[in-house]
């Protein structure tokens, strides 16, 4: 159950308190995100909307440890990230996080497989349990038949999945989704989100997910709008249960 109230609950996966977010320009200070608080339970799906600079992919790059708040707190399952040095941001991140963002940053020389390798390769795994690993992954995103292929052999719907097999490789904690679908069509837009729908509903993930697509914002148990700094429910499927506004 997702909350925005500062109510947390005891099964909290993602607790944010009071987050706060600043931004110097020139003499000027942009207060992108003020006092903002949020709860995410395990098998959660979140879709965040807001306008452009609203904040929301300030929101996830702080949820994902890879820029600091300028006040406020942030825990995922037990760890509070908010004050941990960088070495220990980089080894909470390939612990805990998969990111899935709108280009696909695959790296062009490598293969479906070896892309999908690389998080594997800072592990003590060997060489045939990565193997193991990439191809049950590649399998799940339905490309087993593409494991050799380059990114110029694939298509834009194929290489998202390459990407998102490699977010899933080292099975993260959560998945934090920039604009998964924002470089493809509709229809392969439809089917990645039909993707990420199955690896929350058959393989238990917790997405927390930036769109501006109301259509692939209507797939998610919550949508939440960033409207001047803070959270505001926008709507939640049938059975879902949230709390109020920020």
């Amino acid at each position: 159950m997702v909350r925005v109230n500062g109510q947390s609950g005891s099964s909290s996966l993602v607790t944010v308190r009071g987050l706060d977010k600043k931004y110097k320009r020139g003499s000027e200070e942009i207060h992108v995100l003020q006092g903002l608080n949020l709860d995410v339970d395990p098998g959660d799906f979140v879709a965040f909307m807001g306008p452009s600079g609203s904040g929301k992919t300030t929101l996830l790059n702080l949820l994902g440890g890879l820029d600091v708040p300028s006040a406020g707190s942030i825990s995922v399952a037990g760890d509070e990230i908010t004050h941990m040095s960088s070495g220990k941001l980089t080894q909470w991140r390939a612990r805990h996080v998969g990111f899935i963002f709108q280009m696909y940053n695959l790296i062009p020389v490598l293969t479906a497989f070896q892309n999908v390798e690389l998080p594997l390769l800072l592990t003590k795994l060997s060489k045939g349990e990565r193997r193991k690993h990439v191809e049950a992954v590649l399998s799940i995103v339905g490309l087993a038949d593409r494991m050799n292929h380059y990114p110029r052999q694939l298509s834009g719907g194929q290489e998202q999945r390459v990407t998102i097999a490699r977010a899933i490789v080292s099975d993260p904690t959560f998945l934090l989704c920039d604009e998964p679908t924002g470089d493809l069509d509709r229809r392969s837009a439809d089917e990645i989100m039909e993707l990420i729908l199955r690896l929350v509903k058959e393989h238990g993930k917790t997405v927390l997910m930036v769109t501006h697509d109301p259509v692939v914002a209507r797939k998610a148990d919550i949508t939440l709008h960033l409207e001047k700094g803070a959270l505001v429910e926008a709507g939640r499927v049938e059975g879902a249960t949230a709390g109020g506004a920020a």
